[in-house]
């Protein structure tokens, strides 16, 4: 499945016919804010008005060039500002392929601090993603030391990583803020759980961990069986509710969306925007097969 996901997002007329349909737009329009940070916006503010929070993504990764580099570094400085200037409840998630980490590391670097900067002289936050495994060391290396020096950024942990307990333990000794997320990424046995029963078992322990030790981490999860145990054990060790929050992908679950909201815990959504939405399918259809049964599950439920 994954060569065949692979096959198709290198072929040109498919990408040109599936970027241009009305089908295809009503498709992506469900999780993609819009093409554009204006149309991105306009829907944060209407997310917002529901009482949840919002992370935006500027869709685009594994740049080609320092120059590409710096241009999604720009219009992350863009969002940034507007978020500021219309009062927006939310930050921003960047991923350092994105920003030239294949590139040149004193690049990449160079751009990310120019986004944590601006984000600490708004008052805001970025927040790093976490890619495959090959990129963890260098990702968390960046976050400590650009958390070291501004304080307004924080970790993605994959729980389905073996490393995942050491590198949360550290974060929390640092104060750096953690998203747990379970890991959408197609990793080898060597350096992750393959049963899901043993990601799950793992997310919950960090989970725990993280409810206890870390500084308002963000629980990701759309399993709905995993929001249940969080909310049990905030109940039972009496944390309150504006200590973490919960994240979730705009478009899927909305119907425990509403729930949390209406039970007065925390909510944010992760909101991807712009033209880069083919290749952003087709690499997360293509890296893991159970992402295609994710999102076939999620596109009819409310």
């Amino acid at each position: 499945m994954r060569t065949f996901f692979l096959f198709l997002s290198r072929q040109r007329r498919l990408r040109k016919w599936m970027e241009t349909s009305g089908w295809a737009y009503r498709f992506s329009s469900r999780f993609v804010a819009g093409d554009n940070l204006p149309d991105a916006l306009s829907t944060c503010q209407l997310i917002n008005s529901q009482g949840i929070s919002v992370t935006l993504d500027h869709l685009g990764e594994n740049v080609s060039s320092v120059a590409e580099a710096q241009a999604s570094r720009d219009a992350y400085l863009r969002a940034l500002t507007d978020i500021g200037e219309r009062k927006i409840n939310g930050n921003v998630s960047i991923k350092l392929t994105q920003f030239g980490m294949d590139l040149s590391a004193g690049a990449c670097r160079a751009n990310v601090e120019a986004l944590v900067r601006q984000a600490k002289d708004q008052g805001n936050f970025v927040r790093i993603d976490m890619e495959s495994s090959e990129y963890t060391d260098r990702t968390l290396d960046l976050v400590t030391s650009l958390h070291a020096k501004y304080q307004a950024t924080g970790a993605v942990i994959q729980a389905y990583l073996y490393r995942s307990r050491k590198d949360v333990e550290m974060l929390c000794d640092r104060g750096i803020r953690v998203r747990l997320c379970k890991g959408a990424y197609l990793e080898p046995a060597a350096v992750a759980f393959q049963k899901k029963a043993d990601v799950d078992r793992n997310y919950v322990e960090l989970m725990n961990l993280l409810l206890q030790k870390g500084v308002y981490p963000a629980i990701a999860t759309h399993d709905e069986q995993i929001v249940e145990q969080t909310k049990r054990f905030v109940e039972s060790r009496k944390i309150p509710r504006d200590s973490f929050e919960f994240q979730m992908l705009y478009g899927i679950r909305r119907d425990i969306q509403r729930r949390l909201v209406n039970e007065g815990y925390r909510l944010r959504l992760y909101v991807p925007y712009g033209q880069a939405w083919y290749p952003y399918f087709m690499r997360r259809l293509a890296e893991r097969p159970a992402n295609v049964f994710f999102l076939a599950r999620n596109l009819f439920r409310s």
